[in-house]
């Protein structure tokens, strides 16, 4: 008898010493007619008995993520995702710890997102009643404006409407469009972090409430966002200029319209202050520190606040190291790859190895030369370790054969390798502890050579990467801080960033600035423990239309994730894709110059 199918579905719940209500929450998320796979508690530094009761009450039934400090719901929120995308599921629930879904709940919301015509919705918002059963106007989902009539018929046939945005009450969110928009602004703590969140998620892409599905929202009083909100109004005020000023969920009529309303709004609340000084004094202060600089990342503040990922098991298979994490190697191969440059990489990066790997996967991108065939054969039957051939029928490129690689590596630890470059004995054994110490990723510096990397009038220059985590964080808004063929990083870290995505010569560069957008902790060895090979063709591929429209599409993407800045995304337009667009001898000599000129 098969085993019955998931729902697909990881649960977030945010708390904050609220134990009580934590327990009516899990207890109606478990009981649920259709549970989620998973259920993932982020406890926000609690100092009441939640982790007390959570041992007692829910051991074995649901994770447990503890942050060191509390960051706020927004923060908390960010952290989950990240976490809960490790489990690569089809979509992620959200809510609050004082939100009490009815027993059909998400079963509903399953129903309508996979009832509803393509595209597939990117979020898809429970209705949100208050004890009495009224709509709770604190949490109604904006319904969408200009929605288009084959948008509305849409929603109806599956009994829901249109929405813009929507609250972190219970919404069940697209595990693809959060890769592919990223994390709650951690630095917004509270107050319109949702706002901002959903409406980035949905900016082009479709969202619906489903009346059928329900919720209870355990709030005090039935307040609406007009009530008097004291010294927090400072969260209302500096978040909502960040939006308005730096955000990307809305489209520049979008913004005109929502900051009217938020003007009205604003009004309301000051002209039904009891306290109206202390209302002002904290409407001034959001009004300077909006203006004064944006949100800090994302990333860097997780970082700070985050546990380790705890390691998957301990001891190396190779016999090479007995207290070390095992790892797998991982390579590709094309039909344009020479058979002896990929036999020194082989042999380089694992019998030569002083840390061996504990397996090694190949995956072969499309057709290969009988030569090339032949020489994985012999390579094969000599390792010293098991090797996993990967076959893909058609050549898809070096991102979708990582891909099919990660799938079947074996461990969490992955090293990268090219299949021309020759590594330097002891990378491994220098690599990998920094990542047993914590970094979810870790590259090296790189030597550039064209036929000896042992002769030193062979080698045309270092790539030296920075090494301090936070210039490595800064450099990542601007050129890739990592070089590819040198990093290992942690499988779980590479999944929760959405892994590698198919965007020629630039699927590295976006997988590493969206792992540390989404709190992966980076590292770098300045010294050289790769050497790349550099044929002919090489400047000549930095170049050209092709790659001028991925570096577009890249800059767009990382615009989008709120990974960079409006000015920085102009900038990078200019310099990188300028860079693409220059006659090949000078961007050899700039590429010298700029790049690959250290430790000759």
């Amino acid at each position: 008898m098969s085993a019955p199918e998931g729902s697909g579905v990881v649960a977030v719940v945010v708390t904050w010493n609220r134990a009580e209500l934590l327990v009516r929450s899990l207890t109606a998320i478990l009981d649920q007619s259709t549970p989620p796979d998973h259920v993932l508690v982020v406890n926000n530094a609690s100092t009441d008995r939640t982790l007390m009761v959570l041992a007692q009450r829910f051991a074995g039934r649901v994770d447990v993520l503890t942050l060191k400090k509390n960051i706020g719901g927004a923060g908390g929120f960010a952290a989950g995702i990240v976490r809960a995308l490790e489990h690569d599921p089809d979509a992620v629930w959200l809510m609050d710890d004082d939100t009490v879904p009815e027993p059909t709940a998400l079963e509903a919301l399953l129903r309508t997102r996979r009832s509803y015509a393509r595209p597939a919705p990117a979020i898809v918002a429970s209705r949100v009643a208050w004890t009495d059963g009224r709509d709770h106007p604190m949490n109604t989902p904006r319904a969408k404006p200009g929605a288009g009539r084959t948008e509305r018929l849409a929603a109806h046939e599956v009994g829901s409407t249109p929405i813009r945005s929507a609250s972190f009450v219970s919404i069940l969110c697209s595990a693809d469009v959060l890769r592919e928009r990223g994390l709650p602004e951690v630095d917004y703590f509270l107050w319109n972090d949702d706002f901002e969140f959903t409406t980035r998620l949905l900016r082009g892409r479709r969202g619906l409430l489903c009346p059928a599905s329900v919720v209870i929202h355990h709030t005090k009083s039935f307040g609406s966002t007009d009530a008097d909100p004291g010294d927090r109004f400072f969260f209302e005020v500096r978040n909502k200029i960040w939006m308005f000023t730096r955000g990307t969920g809305l489209n520049p009529a979008e913004r005109i319209l929502y900051a009217g309303s938020t003007l009205r709004r604003w009004a309301r609340t000051v002209a039904r202050s009891p306290d109206r000084p202390r209302l002002l004094r904290a409407a001034g202060r959001g009004i300077l520190a909006g203006l004064r600089s944006g949100p800090r990342s994302s990333g860097e503040l997780l970082t700070e606040v985050l546990p380790l990922r705890p390691t998957t098991s301990q001891g190396s298979t190779s016999g090479q190291s007995a207290a070390g994490e095992p790892f797998s190697l991982l390579m590709a191969i094309y039909a344009g790859d020479r058979p002896d440059f990929f036999a020194q990489a082989f042999t380089s990066t694992v019998n030569d190895q002083t840390r061996r790997p504990d397996e090694v996967v190949v995956v072969q991108d499309g057709p290969v030369p009988v030569e090339l065939a032949r020489c994985l054969t012999s390579l094969t039957a000599a390792s010293a370790v098991p090797v996993v051939h990967v076959v893909l029928p058609d050549n898809r490129g070096l991102g979708p054969a990582l891909v099919a690689g990660l799938a079947r590596c074996s461990h969490d630890v992955v090293a990268r390798m090219d299949a021309d470059d020759v590594s330097e004995p002891t990378r491994f054994a220098e690599q990998l502890p920094l990542l047993e110490a914590g970094a979810d990723i870790v590259g090296t510096g790189l030597r550039e050579f064209v036929h000896d990397p042992s002769d030193p009038a062979d080698v045309l220059g270092t790539r030296t990467p920075p090494t301090d985590p936070r210039q490595i964080a800064r450099a990542a808004r601007f050129h890739d801080p990592f070089n590819h063929p040198t990093v290992v990083y942690r499988r779980r870290a590479v999944q929760a960033a959405g892994g590698y995505q198919d965007l020629p010569l630039m699927e590295d560069y976006l997988l590493f600035a969206r792992m540390i957008a989404a709190g992966a902790r980076p590292a770098n060895l300045a010294q050289p423990l790769v050497n790349y090979r550099v044929g002919a063709g090489a400047y000549a591929r930095r170049g050209g239309l092709r790659l001028l429209r991925s570096e577009v599409t890249l800059q767009r993407r990382l615009r989008r994730l709120g990974f960079t800045t409006p000015l920085q995304y102009v900038r990078n337009l200019a310099v990188r894709g300028g860079y693409r667009l220059v006659p090949e001898p000078i961007r050899r000599l700039a590429y010298r110059l700029l790049v690959a000129n250290r430790q000759k």
